[in-house]
C-alpha cells in the first residue's frame, strides 16, 4: 500500500571511480558525469542525458577532490543541459579505483510551482467510484514523503485514467510479485507523467503489461493509460496515486492536490471515501462553469 522505496526504480545511484572511463558517462542512467576542463584543471560535469527535467544530488569524497563549497549538492537540469561541478580532482584521483563520488537522480524540478487551485480527475473510469484504502496522512503509510498520495481500493485489472495532462515520463510493466514483506519492494509497475509545471502524476502496482502507454506520449486528463494491480510492496490490490515535486537525494515530496468528482471539489481525499469520476467534457464545463462564476480561482488539469 506504498510506492516502492525510491533508490530501486525512480533513483539512479552509482559509486564511481574518478573520472572512471567508460563508467563515467552516464553511470547514473539519465544523468551523466564526465570530466571536464575546470579553468585548467580536471573538474566534472553533470549532463542531462534525458528528455526530461532531473534532479539529482551528488556527494564528493573530500579525499579526492578539492572542492569549492559544500561536499554535497542537489540541483535541477533542463532535458539537454549540463553543469560544471564546484569540484577539481586531486593529482591521485585517476590511479585511485576507490569509491570518490555517489550521485542519485530523479524526475521533475525542485523549484517546480505548482497551482494550488488546480483540479484533477480521478484516475478512473467516468462514472465509476472505488473506495479509498488512505487517504492524506494515513498513518498507515502515506507519512513523510507520501504524505499527499491516496490509495483507491481497485480490482486487478481495472482501467486507470490520467488524472492530468502531461508526457510520459517512465514506466514499468514487467514485474509479477506483490506482498508486503521486504523482497516486494521496488517490484511494482507504474507510470510517472511529467506535468507542464515539472511536478509528476505517479501512480503505482500497476499489473503486469498493465502499461498502456509509452513514454514520450503526450497524454490528456481523463484518458485510460493503464490497469491496476498488485506489484511491489502491496498489501492488498489497489491504484496508489500522487502528485509529486523532485527534493534531493533522489527522492520526491507528495504535495496537496484537488479532486472533480460528481459533487464537486474533494478538497481532501479521505479515508473510506467513494468519488464518482465524472468525463473529461463534462468536468470541463463545470470549471468553465466555476470559474465564470468564481473569476478564475479554479483550473482543471488539462
Amino acid at each position: 500500500m506504498t510506492r516502492p522505496v525510491l533508490s530501486a526504480l525512480l533513483l539512479g545511484a552509482v559509486l564511481l571511480d574518478p573520472f572512471g572511463e567508460a563508467r563515467a558517462a552516464c553511470s547514473c542512467e539519465w544523468l551523466c558525469i564526465e570530466a571536464a576542463d575546470n579553468d585548467g584543471a580536471i573538474g566534472l560535469q553533470a549532463i542531462n542525458s534525458s528528455p526530461v527535467p532531473l534532479t539529482f544530488s551528488v556527494q564528493f569524497n573530500t579525499g579526492y577532490f578539492d572542492i569549492n563549497g559544500p561536499s554535497s549538492l542537489t540541483r535541477t537540469l533542463a532535458s539537454g543541459d549540463s553543469l560544471l561541478l564546484p569540484v577539481v580532482a586531486r593529482g591521485d584521483a585517476w590511479q585511485s579505483r576507490r569509491r570518490a563520488l555517489s550521485c542519485q537522480w530523479t524526475i521533475g524540478n525542485m523549484h517546480a510551482e505548482h497551482n494550488e487551485q488546480l483540479v484533477y480527475m480521478l484516475p478512473y473510469e467516468s462514472g465509476k467510484s472505488y473506495r479509498v484504502l488512505q487517504g492524506f496522512g494515513s498513518r498507515f503509510s502515506h507519512t513523510g514523503i507520501e504524505q499527499f498520495a491516496v490509495d483507491f481500493k481497485m480490482a486487478e485489472g481495472t482501467p486507470v485514467h490520467a488524472a492530468r495532462s502531461g508526457i510520459v515520463a517512465r514506466t514499468e510493466s514487467s514485474n509479477s510479485l506483490g506482498c508486503w514483506k521486504d523482497e516486494c519492494a521496488g517490484r511494482a509497475n507504474y507510470i510517472v507523467i511529467l506535468h507542464d509545471d515539472e511536478t509528476t502524476g505517479e501512480y503505482y502496482h500497476l499489473e503486469q503489461d498493465g502499461v498502456l502507454v509509452q513514454v514520450g506520449d503526450r497524454i490528456s486528463a481523463g484518458q485510460q493509460i493503464g490497469l491496476s494491480g498488485n506489484t511491489g510492496h502491496s498489501a492488498l490490490p489497489h491504484l496508489h496515486f500522487g502528485v509529486y515535486r523532485a527534493i534531493e537525494y533522489g527522492k520526491e515530496q507528495s504535495i496537496p492536490f484537488r479532486f472533480l468528482s460528481a459533487d464537486g471539489i474533494v478538497e481532501q481525499p479521505r479515508r473510506g471515501g467513494m468519488y464518482v469520476a465524472i468525463d473529461p467534457e463534462r468536468a470541463e464545463s463545470l470549471e468553465q462553469a466555476r470559474q465564470a462564476g468564481q473569476n478564475g480561482t479554479a483550473s482543471t488539469g488539462y
